[in-house]
């Protein structure tokens, strides 16, 4: 695991650039992302070209996290933590970096960014250390350092932390990634992002002992794949730069719960894939493009009928903003959309219902059924005036109501994640297997 004291430190950048030195060895390697981040793991497939998963404690449970782990095919597994080391939900550990270590015995390097201070940084180091019993750090790596000052602080912190300076990145304009109102720019945005890691990794193979970081890596699990079942619907799953924000894991459950995904653009393409069964309209930036998706209004009407057909559907957060009547752009023009929902989304100034919450259903519906919750997660600046209202949303004493949730649809903010508890992706290929037959 690659971690830090906090954000900002270059996780992804010193992630992506170890990735592609390993795969210029020729190395098989897989990547795992700590937490509900989207983003970052788009930068580790273009990097490798396979999936990148996510090891999310609260949505998965440690079931969850073990059994995603187990999958793994390379030779080498490389996680990439989120926020600080020890940083979880609510002001705990819980779900944290060093608790997904810690429940799967995963050795972390930590990343620090030394700027004007210097035994002061080994004692940060030693904080880290002793804060938890095992603290799983087993090595040190120096981020926009410059050489002059590794040669200097390599020692020093060697001495005071006992744990052994793997390396250091100099400074690098290749290094610095542009980002927005949810963090990073997408993977597919940055100007020759391969390029940049290519540079990265070069000069990771001059400056860091990768041998000595490959020794620290523990055992695996032997690999072990979920049984596949024959395919009994077909589902379309909207991916393009509005609808990007996808779970590896969602769509291997899908997969194996008997699901042919069909893949389409709601950007480009004039209507949905003809025989489907299913819609998956997964989170993204749809406030980004309104006005291309207001203006091909083949495809909204397309989605909205669908819809009144009683086709089943899943519309997390983007999705859940495409189906309403009209979504703001960022400069607060309000663009017709799908309007298979009623409500007006639009722009705030900072995110909204941020963060890891549970929701309970009242009612049978597509994913839940009465009486049962499961975790979520919100992270979104745009709102709507109609956020539903078929779910309970619970978090830190607070509560809300949310989501329009019935025997054919899930569409609310809340993101989701299949590979926890309940057989979510099971229950929607049902459903979709049903609505087959039922349409035949």
């Amino acid at each position: 695991m690659l971690t830090a004291m906090q954000s900002g430190s270059g996780k992804t950048t010193v992630t992506c650039g170890l990735l592609e030195a390993l795969k210029r060895r020729g190395m098989a390697v897989e990547s795992f992302k700590c937490g509900p981040d989207y983003i970052d793991p788009m930068f580790h497939e273009t990097v490798l070209g396979v999936p990148s998963r996510n090891l999310d404690l609260f949505l998965q449970g440690e079931a969850g996290v073990r059994r995603t782990l187990s999958r793994q095919r390379g030779e080498f597994g490389l996680v990439e933590a989120a926020m600080g080391f020890y940083d979880g939900a609510g002001g705990t550990t819980d779900a944290s970096a060093w608790q997904v270590a810690e429940t799967a015995d995963i050795p972390a390097v930590l990343i620090l960014r030394p700027s004007g201070s210097s035994v002061t940084l080994a004692a940060q180091v030693r904080g880290l250390q002793s804060f938890r019993s095992p603290s799983h750090l087993a090595g040190l790596l120096l981020n926009n350092c410059k050489p002059s000052l590794h040669a200097y602080l390599a020692p020093l912190l060697e001495r005071e932390t006992g744990l052994p300076v793997l390396g250091f990145l100099p400074p690098m304009e290749e290094a610095v990634l542009g980002s927005r109102h949810l963090g990073l720019l997408t993977a597919g945005e940055i100007e020759d992002l391969s390029g940049r890691m290519e540079a990265v990794a070069r000069q990771m193979e001059e400056t860091v002992d990768i041998p000595a970081l490959l020794a620290l890596a523990g055992e695996g699990t032997a690999a072990s794949a979920g049984a596949a079942s024959p395919v009994r619907c077909r589902i379309a799953v909207a991916r393009d730069g509005a609808f990007c924000f996808f779970y590896a894991d969602n769509l291997d459950a899908l997969r194996e719960a008997g699901a042919e995904l069909v893949f389409f653009s709601p950007l480009r393409d004039r209507a949905l894939p003809e025989d489907i069964d299913g819609l998956y309209l997964a989170g993204g930036y749809p406030e980004l493009h309104a006005r291309t998706l207001s203006e091909n209004r083949s495809m909204g009407e397309s989605v909205r009928r669908a819809l009144a057909a009683g086709l089943p559907a899943v519309a997390e957060c983007g999705g859940f903003l495409y189906l309403q009547k009209t979504l703001e752009d960022g400069g607060g023009t309000p663009w017709p959309m799908a309007g298979a929902l009623g409500g007006a989304g639009f722009r705030t100034e900072r995110l909204q219902r941020f963060g890891y919450l549970t929701l309970t259903a009242e009612t049978d519906s597509l994913l839940l059924r009465r009486g049962e919750s499961v975790p979520a997660h919100e992270f979104h600046y745009w709102d709507c005036t109609d956020n539903g209202g078929d779910l309970l949303a619970q978090k830190a004493g607070r509560s809300w109501r949310c989501g329009a949730a019935s025997p054919a649809l899930y569409a609310a903010f809340p993101h989701l994640h299949f590979g926890g508890e309940l057989p979510l992706a099971r229950r929607f290929a049902d459903r979709a297997a049903r609505w087959r037959k039922e349409n035949a």
